[in-house]
């Protein structure tokens, strides 16, 4: 009798996106077999306004998920970040009471001890990441299991969100007739997507440019030690067009991506764009080094942003691997 096929559903919310893509597992392997999206609605400023207006995107999504997959969705695994996001190391300790072998037990219990951290009122733990063990004072192991010892602690990082926004969305799914089966931090699910293990180990970071925010992870060997989130996202950009240049956000977002640039240099001075108006207005132009230095001081602030996460644990100069971009905002010519 063959065995029964294992699907696996991944659902991002975004702010301006819905997406949700639908997997087959296939000898070890995921095998795409089909995606939904929809415009995202009720978010405002990277938070859910409208729980029913969100249940509605993810279930527009999931109906065209299923018609191009062929199969019926259940559950999902389900992406979280926005401005609550933050990031936090931890430790816990475990004494063995005498020298002996390191059990998977006594691992399990020193990272459930890590775990058990004091949060404030509206936080809650989304993950928890072990970055190293130390075996009776010695530091740097990644699996202590068979060791001999008779103290070992483990040092984690810890990401928080907002228990009420994570309520809310796990909420709005549920509304859209899906089960949550884990929420997973986006820009983690963004890393593993766009970097091989073998390249995080020399230091790289993920920067995932979102509509109202930007999450960041920053990976030095096999361990993770920054994750945050940066109140910038792509909208910034285009209300500072919009402000600029005296358009409509839904205006300027057509010059954003026609004309835009984040690097005003490599525009020339003499070069006019015609700006979108109502047909009863006069035609107006302006010049595309200005509308480039809009962008190029935004996007500045926003790696100014994300340097300052870096630099809070030395990591501003210590990423042999590069930084990578990704999320609709990366999109955005030279930046």
């Amino acid at each position: 009798m063959p065995a029964k096929p294992i699907y696996a559903a991944g659902l991002d919310v975004g702010a301006r996106m819905t997406r949700l893509a639908v997997c087959l597992l296939e000898n070890g392997r995921l095998r795409y077999i089909g995606h939904g999206w929809s415009a995202s609605e009720g978010w405002v400023k990277g938070r859910i306004a409208d729980q029913r207006a969100v249940a509605a995107s993810v279930l527009t999504a999931l109906r065209m998920a299923e018609v191009t997959a062929g199969v019926s969705v259940d559950s999902v695994i389900a992406g979280f970040g926005g401005p609550t996001t933050r990031g936090a190391s931890g430790r816990g300790g475990l004494e063995l009471a005498h020298v002996r072998e390191i059990e998977q037990r006594d691992v399990s219990r020193v990272v459930n001890r890590a775990s058990r951290v004091q949060l404030q009122e509206d936080r809650m733990l989304l993950q928890l990441f072990p970055q190293d063990f130390v075996v009776d004072g010695h530091p740097g192991h990644r699996d202590p299991r068979k060791m001999l010892a008779s103290h070992l602690e483990i040092n984690v990082h810890l990401v928080t969100v907002s228990k009420q926004e994570h309520n809310a969305l796990v909420g709005a799914i549920n509304h859209a007739h899906l089960t949550v089966d884990e929420t997973v931090f986006e820009a983690l699910a963004a890393c593993y997507a766009s970097v091989l293990p073998e390249d995080r180990r020399e230091g790289i970071a993920v920067v995932d440019i979102g509509a109202h925010s930007t999450e960041l992870v920053a990976y030095y060997g096999d361990a993770i030690l920054v994750t945050a989130a940066v109140r910038i996202g792509s909208d910034h950009f285009t209300r500072d067009l919009a402000q600029g240049l005296r358009l409509s956000f839904e205006d300027a977002e057509v010059v954003k991506a026609e004309y835009g640039s984040a690097l005003a240099s490599t525009c020339a001075e003499n070069v006019l764009v015609e700006l979108p108006t109502s047909e009863d207005r006069e035609p107006r132009r302006a010049s595309r080094k200005m509308l480039c230095l809009i962008l190029e001081a935004r996007a500045t602030e926003l790696f100014q942003h994300v340097r300052a996460e870096l630099a809070r644990v030395g990591l501003e100069r210590a990423l042999a691997g590069g930084v990578f971009l990704t999320g609709g905002g990366a999109n955005l010519p030279d930046v």
